[in-house]
């Protein structure tokens, strides 16, 4: 027979509550660095991207270290990490119940506008390779003009009516 689920202390609840609560926090700002990004990438504003990266790994480190938080607790309690776990510790407090449905909403988004970048990046690079492709093309062809400027003629070694 399987051990009985201890009952969670209420300290643990509030240890759940604060980490849902930041984890709220943290992913609302992480939003915010997903739409810059999308605002960088359109406008293709490579510098500010880079810096941007660091910002934005930063910050999903902050993430993950939140749910892996909230992961450990949960097991300490002898609860899955679920959604339904979560709904049943907090069925008496509305306000994190309240707060844990804009986490999964902010989650959500993030992970959608997270699809946006990815195409967006997608899209740029099909464009880069398409306008290299066209470049190393151009380069194989002979030269029409020499460095003086003047015109070349681009045909082969004979010249028309020629044996």
């Amino acid at each position: 027979m399987p051990a009985p689920v201890p009952a969670p202390t209420p300290a643990d609840i509030q240890r759940l509550a604060l980490l849902i609560e930041a984890e709220a926090i943290q992913l609302r700002e992480f939003i915010g660095v997903l739409e810059k990004e999308t605002a960088l990438l359109i406008a293709a504003d490579i510098d500010a991207l880079m810096t941007l990266t660091k910002d934005k790994t930063d910050r999903y480190r902050q993430l993950q270290r939140l749910h892996d938080d909230r992961a450990m607790l949960l097991g300490r309690m002898g609860r899955s990490h679920s959604d339904a776990s979560i709904r049943e510790l907090c069925k008496n407090l509305p306000r994190v119940l309240g707060r844990w449905e804009e986490v999964l909403t902010l989650a959500r988004d993030a992970r959608e506008r997270n699809q946006l970048t990815g195409k967006l990046i997608h899209e740029r690079m099909q464009h880069n390779q398409t306008a290299l492709s066209v470049l190393l093309a151009a380069a194989d062809q002979p030269q029409l003009y020499d460095a003086a400027g003047n015109a070349r003629p681009t045909g082969g070694g004979r010249m028309l009516g020629s044996a």
